[in-house]
Formats: C-alpha cells, structure tokens, sequence
C-alpha cells in the first residue's frame, strides 16, 4: 500500500518554473511537495542554457584569437581542448547546481520526492511509493528534443542538446540537422572550435525571427566558413566507417553529404507521456497541456507551465508563469498571463533579440500606412565601431501615434539591449520616453535612443519647422 500524503501544493518537475513555484510557495508558508524524476534545475541547466551559453564563451574567445589584427595584435589559430572545454562548460554547471539543489529546497522546507509522478486521480497521483493528495498541482515538467522519423536515424548515432555537452573529443565534421535557435548557436560555436560545420534546414533558418535580422546572422555564419543549406529536406542518414552519411534533396536533386558526427536539433516536445493525464482529466495533446489565461488546464486544480504547455519555450517565461500561479493559488487572484511583451533571445554571434511585434506582424495587423518603422544601424554608433563590431541594427515598431509595438535588434550584446523595449512594450510607453532618456556616451545602448529620435525627425526638420525658427529668430 502506498503511504498516503496530503499537501497544499504539488509541483511536478524541478526545472526553472517549478523550482521557482516550489520556493516561492514554500517560503510564503504553504506546504510544498516537489517531484523531479531526473536532474535538478532542468534542460536549462544541465542540457540547454547554462552549458550552450558556456560553450558560447569558449568559442568566442577561440574567434577574438582570429580576428585580433585589427586592433593591432597578431592573430592566430587557436588550440583547442576539447576534454578542457567541456570541463569548462560542466564547472558552470556544477557552480550553479547548488542553488537548485534537493539539500537547498529541502532547507526551504519543501518535501522533494526524486521519482516519475502518475496521476491516478483528478486530485491524487502517486511518485516514490507515495499516494500524494494536493489541493493544487502544478505540472512544470518541461520538454526535450523532437527527434523526428527519419530513414536510417534509430540506427545512427546522433547527438541531440541533452549528450552534445558531454563531448571529449575534437569534432572533425559536425552535422546539424535544425536551423533554429539551438542548431545555429551550436552550429557556430563547433565552428568556432575548429569543426567543419554543416546546417541543414527544411525551410529557413531562424524562420520565426525578423527576416531582416535573421539574414544578418545567416551571412556571418556563411562567412565564418559554416555550410547553411536552407529548403532542404533531410531524407536519409546512414552510419558509415568514417562517421555518418546524410542524404539531403532539394529541388527535387539528391546530394550526400558525410560528416563526422550528427546533431538533431529541429524542435522540442512537451514531456506528458508518463503523467498518465486522462486519469486526472487533463486536456492534452501532442504540443502540450492545455491552459487558459490563468494557467489552469481542463482540471482547475491543476496547472501547467513553461515549455508543457507548448507555448513560448523560453527559461524566462517559465519563471513569469510561476509567478501567475503562485497568485492564482496562495492569494486566490484571478491573475492572468500577458503575452504581449515577450523577449527572446537568439545568441550567436551577432545577437539577436526580438520584443513585441515584428514588422512583417505588424503590417499584417495594422497595415503598412498606420505603423512606423525606426532603425539605426550599429555602424553608426561610436561605441560598436571602437570595438570592431558594427554588423547589425536596431529596428522599432511604433504605431502612427508614437506607441512602441516592438523592436528588433540584431547585433553585439543585444540580448542586454532589449530590455529597455520590453518594458517599453510591456507599459504601453510611446516613443518620445526612449528618445527623452539621458544616456551614457559611449554605449551601445544610445542605438536605442537614436533609433527612437528619428521618429521625429520628419517634423522637426520640415520646412514647417524652418519658417517658424526663422519668424521667432527674427524678433530676437
């Protein structure tokens, strides 16, 4: 017989949205159980964020070898170390672990159970030979790689973001099959660290992003030596002596390319499949749980959140939807979850970051007469051109009143860059805020308050403007 528990709150999963449930919930004094079947902190410490971003780090530093001539230092080809990378990348790891650990939660007063929860019941489910009765769950069990039904794959190695960080050994050729996110920033830190690298993408790469942008990206992939294949249809992969063999057609045109070694990274799905869901009544299907505006599934004791629900796949909005939650169930706030202001990411390098609407969204929604599009470029800033970096932009999106849509910035350190336009987006701000700020000269954070400044520039320069001045100066 299973021992029988009752709690206020049970979270399932141990990645950023339910550890963030978990400690929030127990340190306002409800009673928390948490049950994590694999490794604390989640795909994003162990297998996404934390170890790509660090790997990211090496292979910058590999590049700024390369291409220090400019700046009157001798470059040179690096060497590298494989074994000594990948210790890098897991000492990272291993230096945030702590914070997310079993001993840190179990200080906080929560119960972790380290097993797989079932639901056998709307109300129950049953993990570590417990029967757990709660008055609210929150499932926060995340996603993992997509691994599609390709010819050939079952029987090949290959690589997906949860083993590539455990790699020892120099890559001669790697192979990525995925041109989103996580196949480019993979795709040029292999390069980086001395790979021949080839991209392969059904459509194109970083589709979901600003076209504009995204092309930026894409040509200084291209130039750094990566092999980008976009339209092009993965048909077959086969292991061969020297490593593997992947069949590729566009166009109707066949083509065999050989690599060492394979990565797959062509999308991610939601991680249902041992919740047993009918049994608590869960609406669900193969791209996740379903929610409302609160984060409730089809049974208002349960919640779901993060990368389950399938919706943005994002660290940052796992640890918003906790905060939803945690008003919904301790302080019965019937708070809803905004989608409008949601940043992302993409780190290669250049960056690129996104905020609010793109500008193909917005002419969709608004049409192209009732929107304004602001842009300055990174070369003309003072800051980007005395370090070299003046590939990319930044685009904002207003409406003809001034008010802030969104922004795109493709460029050096632009993931830190959006965070002034999400707050702008997210409070509804008009631009004359952006274009009234005092900043620091030199930074690259006046891009934003050049880009913001040119909506005026039409009215203030008019001759409008000229025979007012003249008229006024003349009475001076």
């Amino acid at each position: 017989m299973a021992k029988k528990i009752k709690t206020d709150i049970c979270v399932i999963g141990g990645g950023s949205g339910g550890l963030s449930v978990a400690a929030g919930a127990s340190q306002m004094g409800a009673k928390v159980i948490l049950i994590e079947s694999g490794k604390m902190g989640g795909d994003c410490l162990n297998y996404g964020c934390v170890p790509s971003k660090a790997l990211l780090a090496a292979a910058h530093r590999a590049q700024d070898m390369r291409q220090s001539a400019p700046f009157g230092i001798t470059p040179q080809e690096p060497s590298v170390d494989m074994q000594a990378v990948h210790d890098h990348v897991h000492n990272v790891i291993a230096g945030i672990a702590p914070h997310d650990s079993v001993e840190r939660f179990e200080g906080l007063g929560v119960t972790v159970i380290q097993d797989t929860a079932r639901f056998t019941g709307r109300r129950h489910i049953q993990a570590g030979g417990q029967s757990i009765k709660a008055k609210y769950f929150v499932i926060a069990t995340g996603s993992s790689a997509f691994v599609p039904p390709i010819d050939g794959l079952a029987d090949t190695p290959y690589w997906t973001n949860e083993t590539i960080f455990d790699v020892t050994e120099p890559i001669n050729h790697l192979i990525v099959i995925g041109g989103g996110p996580i196949g480019m920033e993979l795709a040029q830190a292999h390069r980086r660290l001395g790979a021949k690298v080839t991209v392969v993408e059904m459509l194109n790469a970083l589709g979901k992003d600003d076209g504009e942008a995204a092309e930026v990206v894409k040509a200084k992939l291209r130039s750094e030596g990566i092999d980008l294949r976009e339209g092009t249809a993965v048909t077959k992969v086969a292991k061969t002596d020297a490593g593997i063999a992947v069949t590729l057609e566009k166009d109707g045109n066949a083509e065999v390319v050989e690599g060492s070694h394979l990565l797959v990274a062509v999308g991610r799905k939601p991680n249902i499949e041992t919740l047993n869901l009918d049994k608590a009544a869960i609406e669900h299907s193969p791209k996740g749980i379903a929610v409302d505006a609160r984060l409730r599934t089809s049974n208002r004791r349960v919640f779901a959140i993060g990368d389950v629900t399938g919706g943005y796949q994002f660290t940052h909005m796992a640890g918003y939807d906790a905060g939803i939650v945690i008003r919904n169930c301790l302080f019965k706030l019937p708070a809803k979850a905004k989608r409008h202001a949601v940043p992302w990411v993409t780190y290669t390098d250049p960056e690129l970051a996104q905020v609010g609407l793109q500008e193909s969204q917005a002419i969709e929604d608004l049409g192209a007469g009732n929107i304004r599009i602001l842009r300055w470029a990174y070369g003309e800033n003072d800051r980007a051109r005395a370090e070299g970096q003046t590939d990319g932009f930044i685009k904002v999106i207003t409406d003809k009143k001034g008010y802030i849509l969104g922004a795109t910035i493709v460029g050096a350190q632009a993931g830190e860059l959006i965070g002034l336009w999400c707050l702008a987006v997210q409070e509804k701000k008009k631009i004359g805020s952006i274009a009234g700020l005092i900043l620091p000269y030199p930074t690259r954070g006046e891009l934003s308050k050049r880009a913001a400044g040119s909506f005026f520039t039409p009215s203030l320069f008019s001759e409008k403007i000229r025979r007012i001045v003249r008229f006024l100066m003349a009475f001076s």
